[in-house]
């Protein structure tokens, strides 16, 4: 008996991998975009000059799911090629460029260091072009799986840039509270007293 497995059961074990890994970072990117409130619902990043090329908020909701699926599944087939030449160094390039991308959200939307996020994603697209590179000898289709992912970073660098330009002042922006009209009655003050 020559083989280890059948090529059913290799297909099988990345199919594990790829249902833990794809969820995971999936969920992960989710809840850090969450966690710091972005897109348009943050009234900081509402009350921004926003360049023509800002997509509409539903495009950031169906884009980043399926690029998170794209970097599980790419991350579950390198996963999967144990033994392989350069996958150590491969696995170290692909978490660091994914723990810097997990960190941009928080960084952005929530510390509202425009200049900052743009720089961490200059070097997350570099980090992401030298994990292709690494991925390509141990599994072609883990590095064409990133493309999308390095496309989609070239295009929100080009964003992040236009409006770290059009908003000098963004780190400082306080946005205008929100109105609310609320009615006391007769002789009953704000503080709840008479």
């Amino acid at each position: 008996m020559s083989e280890l497995a059948t090529p059913g059961q290799l297909r099988m074990s990345y199919w594990r991998w790829a249902m833990v890994t794809v969820p995971a970072i999936v969920l992960i990117g989710s809840l850090m975009g969450y966690l710091s409130n972005s897109g348009y619902s943050n009234r900081w990043f509402a009350a921004l000059d926003l360049p023509a090329i800002t997509p509409p908020g539903w495009v950031f909701a169906v884009v980043w799911p399926v690029l998170y699926a794209c970097l599980g599944l790419a991350l579950a087939m390198v996963l999967h090629a144990r033994g392989a030449k350069g996958r150590g160094f491969a696995l170290l390039l692909f978490f660091v460029q994914l723990f810097a991308n997990f960190a941009w959200s928080p960084l952005f939307f929530g510390q509202h260091q425009v200049t900052t996020a743009l720089y961490l994603i200059i070097f997350i697209l570099m980090v992401t072009v030298a994990t292709a590179f690494a991925f390509a000898p141990i599994r072609k289709a883990a590095a064409w799986l990133l493309v999308p992912y390095m496309v989609w970073l070239g295009f929100a660098a080009v964003l992040n840039f236009q409006i770290d330009q059009r908003n000098p002042d963004a780190e400082t922006l306080v946005p205008a509270a929100a109105s609310t009209q609320i009615e006391f009655g007769q002789g009953v003050t704000p503080d709840g007293g008479n």
